[in-house]
């Protein structure tokens, strides 16, 4: 299986601009973030919530030079939220090291599978927790949370934690 395309709308800063906002915006592509690189990519349902900021992404974070070491590219946090969101989201963490994807339409998130309605949480759709090992845009090992499910009761992290991952990149090796 392979990375679906889509095309991230994404914000990037341009000191040129000046201003209290020197940012712009830049169309990011699939190819662009997979092709001829290793990734590791951890999915979520959405900034500042819970599970998401007080574990998915710090350990991620604690972790990425771990995942450097054996070879990954580079390990990115993808949330459907919008890159404005994404951006604050990341400051309030102090996460320098992984880059934060936004999915703002969902659409990579529905290409992959999984766009699930959490409106029972007022989120509306979202990404499911899950994550992936990425090489040249092909999946090579996915982790994906129990209980994929509309409006599913819980918010299950048990597989798509760093530290998962991890040891299975150092199973790997």
């Amino acid at each position: 299986m392979f990375v679906p395309n889509t095309t991230f709308k994404t914000r990037v800063r341009n000191e040129a601009l000046g201003g209290p906002n020197p940012f712009e915006w830049k169309d990011l592509t699939t190819a662009e973030i997979f092709s001829n690189k290793k990734v590791v990519v951890f999915a979520l349902p959405g900034a500042f919530t819970p599970t998401c900021s007080t574990s998915h992404l710090p350990r991620y974070e604690a972790l990425h030079d771990e995942f450097r070491a054996l070879g990954v590219d580079q390990v990115i946090c993808l949330s459907v939220n919008d890159a404005f969101v994404m951006y604050q989201w990341g400051k309030a963490q102090g996460a320098d090291k992984v880059f934060l994807l936004p999915d703002g339409n969902g659409e990579f998130s529905r290409k992959m599978g999984m766009l699930v309605d959490k409106s029972n949480l007022g989120f509306g759709m979202r990404s499911w927790r899950y994550s992936m090992y990425v090489v040249n845009g092909e999946v090579k090992k996915m982790f994906v949370e129990p209980g994929q499910d509309d409006n599913c009761p819980t918010d299950p992290f048990e597989v798509s934690d760093a530290d998962t991952m991890l040891s299975w990149l150092k199973g790997q090796q």
